[in-house]
């Protein structure tokens, strides 16, 4: 059968059979904070996790391609769009329950609003995330983090669904955490939600450390200009930032795309980039870095639809 065919039986199935949201070549630059991306064929926000399992079913069945998004924060997107299905995990999953010390969240919970509703609690211990922007559900796979903390510091329990539509539990033993990865990390494992273990502590002390930290996130990245945020990851000898600076590429400005002037890890986009003016600087900067320090820069964003 024609992919395009499958793809339009897959839409019409997915529209009748679905709970939460389908769309037709919805452009994703409207779900990234770089604001690139062209159309996705489909387009699917499931209501609830058995919403989800039946998008999945459904998408193994025609055989189509698929990827999925939370809140597009660290990702990269080819100005073609996407052929296939885009499921995005949003704010329907974004329960939050606590027990004691204990909270589980869902996938779909902001960490800046899941920072807040700790501190409020009085639970200690997620401070450094409170200005990360994006959901749970994409931070605990790359184990994100800031400031001295990383998501393996407070993660109890991870619930994931397969694409098989099976639901896993995985201990902080099981995820296997390490520097911006994890064991499923670039898996068919979708968090649903993460249990987190806390510790007490005074709410006025909890909001005075997130003040600090976020003022201190403000004054140093480039919070007005669109990114994918850190764009390169932290090699084994040294701070990307650093490499990109000392080879004299801060504010090296390629079409649209610029290497911040603010803070060189960040790539941003100053004048209505593209994808491929995104690329091509990533490029200048991976080949320029290695040929100074003999350090190769690897991408920390996600990229969809192309190759660097």
């Amino acid at each position: 059968m024609e992919y395009q065919l499958k793809i339009n039986m897959l839409l019409d199935e997915l529209t009748s059979s679905l709970k939460g949201t389908v769309l037709k070549d919805e452009l994703l630059k409207n779900h990234t904070y770089f604001k690139i991306g062209g159309p996705a064929s489909i387009f699917a926000v499931p209501e609830d996790t058995d919403d989800l399992k039946r998008a999945l079913k459904l998408i193994k069945k025609y055989e189509i391609d698929y990827y999925i998004i939370g809140n597009g924060t660290n990702l990269l997107v080819s100005d073609e769009g996407f052929r296939g299905a885009i499921v995005k995990i949003g704010e329907k999953f974004n329960k939050i329950k606590r027990d004691e010390n204990r909270v589980t969240a869902g996938a779909g919970v902001l960490l800046s609003s899941l920072a807040k509703y700790l501190a409020k609690e009085g639970l200690a211990g997620f401070e450094f995330a409170s200005g990360i922007p994006g959901y749970l559900g994409g931070a605990v796979p790359m184990n994100a983090g800031a400031y001295g903390g990383e998501m393996k510091d407070v993660i109890s329990m991870v619930k994931c669904m397969d694409n098989e539509g099976n639901i896993h539990e995985f201990s902080n033993e099981d995820m296997e955490f390490t520097y911006r990865h994890t064991k499923i990390s670039d898996s068919e494992y979708i968090v649903l939600e993460a249990e987190l273990l806390l510790t007490p502590g005074r709410e006025e002390d909890i909001m005075s450390v997130i003040k600090e930290l976020n003022e201190k996130r403000i004054s140093k990245q480039p919070l007005s200009l669109p990114s994918a945020g850190s764009t390169f990851k932290r090699p084994a000898n040294g701070y990307a930032s650093k490499l990109i600076e000392d080879a004299g590429l801060k504010g090296l400005r390629y079409k649209g795309a610029m290497v911040s002037d603010k803070h060189s890890g960040f790539i941003v986009s100053c004048d209505d980039a593209c994808c491929e003016d995104v690329l091509e600087l990533m490029r200048i900067v991976i080949s320029t870095v290695y040929d100074k320090f003999g350090i190769k820069l690897e991408p920390e964003i996600k990229m969809i639809g192309i190759k660097l």
